[in-house]
């Protein structure tokens, strides 16, 4: 038996309305969180540095201790993801973006695509990639309540993601098709596509 048994429809937590429907649902590639959202190739770096300079120094019992200890880091992010991974679904409807996110605490999270300000993408290897949401006037999240679902260091006014999903240039035009029939729609600048996050094409920017 799992938490999400009670759960009417996938990822949601109650029944559709009739003018609702879904659109797409995904989750996070918990290897390309590992490594966009937990950063372990950098624990990874940061260990192995320390541990070379204790070999070079002849500090070979501090560099045994440096090499457990990140392994053990890594190994906790990496299992950290695998349960985000596990736990998460992003839904895409007409209407709005449902987050069904926490690995302990389980909770969901409506986004109305009216309230979109603006979506970004940021592409990662092997065609997955986060989409960024900046939204208007509705309450703000708490950040740590988001977290790992949320831009990193926009703590005051955090910005929800959908991280690391596969296909994500497919997903942005979705969300795209979806937002342009509910809000005007401004088009994204050229100068923006030169950023580290793109405005995806049509989408509020």
């Amino acid at each position: 038996m799992s938490e999400y048994d009670h759960e009417p429809v996938r990822g949601l937590p109650g029944e559709l309305p009739e003018s609702e429907h879904i659109i797409w649902q995904g989750a996070p590639d918990w290897k390309q969180l590992a490594g966009s959202a937990l950063h372990i190739r950098l624990a990874g770096v940061y260990f192995g540095a320390l541990a070379i300079m204790a070999v070079m120094q002849g500090s070979f019992g501090y560099a045994a201790v440096m090499t457990g200890l990140g392994a053990v880091v890594i190994g906790l992010f990496s299992f950290f993801a695998w349960g985000v991974g596990r736990t998460t679904v992003y839904t895409l409807t007409n209407r709005r973006i449902v987050l069904r996110i926490g690995v302990a605490l389980n909770k969901c999270i409506n986004l109305p695509l009216t309230e979109i300000e603006s979506a970004n993408l940021k592409k990662l290897p092997s065609g997955h990639g986060n989409v960024v949401l900046a939204l208007k006037g509705m309450p703000r999240l708490g950040y740590w309540m988001l977290w790992p679902h949320a831009r990193s260091l926009r703590i005051i006014r955090p910005q929800p993601m959908l991280r690391a999903i596969p296909e994500a240039t497919q997903v942005a035009e979705k969300l795209f098709h979806a937002t342009e029939k509910l809000q005007d729609i401004a088009p994204a600048t050229p100068a923006a596509e030169t950023a580290a996050d793109i405005p995806l094409e049509g989408v509020p920017a």
